[in-house]
C-alpha cells in the first residue's frame, strides 16, 4: 500500500473513502455468506434467533432489521426461505427458533465472517481500529445521524 502525507490524507474526502471502505467490506462479508446460500439478512435473523431463542415474531424481528437493510430485502421470503430449509421452526405461536441444521449452517457462515473480519483487521492494531470507529461515529454524530452501537 503506497504511503502519503498527513497533508495529503487530511484532504480527501471522508465521504468518498467510507463509502468505498463500506462497499469493499460488505462485498467481501457479502461473497462468503454466498458460499453459504445466504444474504445478509439471512444472516442477521439467525444472528438474532440464534441470541434470543423463541423470542422473536417475523413482524418485530423484521422492523428492528430494517434499519440496516440496503437492498429493500423482502424479510418474508427471507423467512420463508430459512424455515423451508429447516434452519428455522415457528411453531404455531410464530415465534422463531434456530434449529440443528440452522445453528450448523450459522456456524459455517459464522467461520466465514470471522476470515473476513481477520482479514479486515490484518495490520490495524486494536487501537488503531477502535479509535477509527470513534472518529466515525462523531462524525456523524456531528450530522446528526445514529452513532450508538447497534
Amino acid at each position: 500500500m503506497k504511503t502519503y502525507t498527513e497533508q495529503q490524507l487530511a484532504a480527501q474526502p471522508i465521504g468518498y473513502w467510507s463509502g468505498e471502505a463500506y462497499r469493499t467490506i460488505v462485498a467481501r462479508i457479502r461473497a462468503g455468506l454466498a458460499e453459504e446460500r445466504l444474504t445478509q439478512p439471512h444472516w442477521w435473523i439467525l444472528n438474532q434467533a440464534a441470541a434470543r431463542p423463541g423470542h422473536w415474531e417475523r413482524g418485530p424481528l423484521a422492523d428492528r432489521l430494517v434499519t440496516f437493510d440496503d437492498q429493500d430485502t423482502d424479510f418474508g421470503e427471507v423467512f420463508d426461505d430459512l424455515v423451508g430449509r429447516g434452519w428455522l421452526s415457528e411453531p404455531a405461536g410464530g415465534r422463531l427458533t434456530l434449529t440443528e441444521a440452522g445453528a450448523a449452517g450459522r456456524a459455517r457462515a459464522a467461520a466465514r465472517t470471522a476470515e473476513a473480519t481477520r482479514r479486515i483487521h490484518e495490520g490495524i492494531s486494536t487501537e488503531e481500529y477502535t479509535a477509527a470507529l470513534d472518529v466515525l461515529r462523531r462524525m456523524i454524530d456531528n450530522l446528526g445521524g445514529r452513532s450508538d452501537l447497534p
